[in-house]
């Protein structure tokens, strides 16, 4: 007979939801498997292949026999390189004993949110956001406070969020630049955020994973450069995006020491060290010169080029022009309260479904990031498939009533 006992899952985990990034994903795959022709641009992930000579580190390591646990906190040398790395780059003085390095930036994000969120603390959590920040704060027990955007720019606005400041407020997220929307926060503002948080005591974890995919502005500002943060921020960053070794899973973290301490210790109990042949990989990409990248960076900005000069075309749409990352993140919001098939739309999850089913083609709805009728594209993909995805968004769009 079959067993009918039902299993209990622990409260915090019936409370996640799922990554609609990694499930749109995932769907889009099944698809393709199947024989049907997708397109994404769904991706979080550049879809170049890890430099050859990082690879070559990790086949050295292999054979070398670097196959064994290292430190919780990551190898010497490898903090060491982080050091350097944030001191030539960032501008920032770190000792080794002030950086961790964990399964990737998404680890290092959770190490810090559960050592410094208690239960009942109010996080800082600026719309749209990534969509793994609210869960973690969730899982820490903290509050999200939603901090809205100004329009149309999408950056945060300020007024908010310094009125959204209670004697409970503990933290804030900053992602810059800003996955889903690419925003570039200009130095003003960050300055303007510093102040904020230095006058509150607030904590401030700066997630700076895009920093090196920027488009026509600068390499942007750490806040934990200016006056009163340093000892305030945990700067989060990592060797994903830059060096495309997003499966390779090291991340890191740089801020007070106690702090780091803290997550280490945490650390020691979830999964002891990073992979210790990925931190080889990771300590050779580290080290190499910054040109290593400029050719992934050039071909991003032409991807954004044609992806904006295709959604320019459209009607009744808008987005900020984003100046980082590799998404467009576009107000659907006209064609969310029209008609399919003389069904209602409704919602920015089902557009996404629609465009799925109907044009054969992957985007993420808004209301993952927590803004209802806006679509995430991520323009990590071929010039040939933006073209095409693209043509298929505009015919399918001429459908809805």
């Amino acid at each position: 007979m079959e067993d009918q006992r039902r299993i209990r899952l622990a409260q915090r985990v019936r409370n996640i939801a799922p990554s609609a990034t990694l499930s749109i994903s995932a769907k889009a795959q099944a698809m393709k498997r199947q024989g049907i022709d997708v397109i994404s641009f769904s991706a979080g992930e550049p879809d170049f292949d890890t430099p050859g000579f990082i690879k070559e580190e990790a086949k050295k390591a292999i054979d070398s026999g670097f196959t064994k646990y290292t430190a919780t906190p990551g190898t010497p040398e490898l903090r060491e390189a982080i050091c350097e790395k944030l001191r030539r780059e960032n501008g920032l003085s770190y000792s080794p004993q002030e950086v961790i390095v964990s399964c990737g930036a998404k680890h290092s994000l959770y190490n810090a949110v559960m050592t410094l969120c208690e239960a009942g603390d109010e996080v800082l959590l600026p719309v749209p956001y990534w969509v793994t920040y609210l869960e973690q704060i969730r899982l820490a027990g903290g509050k999200p406070v939603f901090v809205e955007c100004e329009k149309p720019s999408l950056a945060p606005d300020l007024n908010v969020l310094e009125r959204a400041i209670t004697p409970r407020t503990r933290l804030l997220i900053l992602n810059n630049p800003a996955n889903p929307t690419g925003v570039v926060l200009s130095e003003e503002t960050l300055a303007q955020i510093a102040r904020i948080a230095v006058e509150h005591d607030l904590f401030v974890i700066s997630d700076e994973i895009y920093e090196h995919l920027v488009y026509e502005v600068p390499f942007p500002r750490s806040i934990a450069t200016f006056p009163g943060m340093k000892e305030r921020t945990v700067v989060i960053n990592g060797v994903s995006k830059t060096f495309s070794m997003t499966g390779w899973r090291i991340g890191y973290a740089a801020g007070p020491r106690e702090v780091i301490e803290g997550m280490a210790r945490l650390q020691d109990h979830m999964t002891s060290n990073p992979t210790s042949v990925s931190q080889r990989a990771a300590l050779a990409a580290l080290r190499a010169p910054s040109s290593v990248v400029r050719d992934m960076v050039e071909a991003f900005n032409s991807r954004r080029k044609l992806m904006l000069s295709h959604l320019s075309e459209i009607p009744e749409i808008s987005f900020p022009i984003p100046q980082g990352a590799f998404y467009v993140f576009v107000d659907f919001s006209k064609y969310c309260s029209g008609r399919f098939a003389g069904e209602p739309i409704g919602t920015s999850e089902h557009l996404a479904e629609l465009l799925l089913e109907e044009a054969r083609i992957a985007c993420v709805p808004g209301s993952a990031f927590g803004m209802e009728g806006y679509l995430r594209f991520s323009y990590a993909t071929s010039e040939k498939a933006i073209e095409a995805g693209m043509e298929r968004l505009k015919s399918f769009l001429q459908r809805i009533e």
